[in-house]
């Protein structure tokens, strides 16, 4: 089970600042749907060569100030 929750309205300003920051990511590679974190953060890691650990921390981070472009 995933350690958050992502909801489809933070997912697209979300979205967004994995672009900016990740610009070799697809629209492909950030498809996601309410429900599935878990597929997000597995196909994230193998996309970043990052462990799972950063991914979840990527992802927290970037939606605990949803309103800021920072990432």
């Amino acid at each position: 089970m995933a350690e958050l929750s992502i909801s489809n309205t933070d997912w697209d300003r979300l979205k967004i600042k994995l672009k900016r920051k990740y610009n070799h990511l697809s629209d492909e590679d950030l498809a996601f749907e309410a429900g599935q974190e878990e597929q997000l953060i597995n196909h994230l890691q193998l996309r970043l060569r990052r462990k799972r650990e950063y991914v979840v921390f990527t992802l927290k981070k970037g939606l605990l100030n949803i309103e800021n472009n920072r990432l």
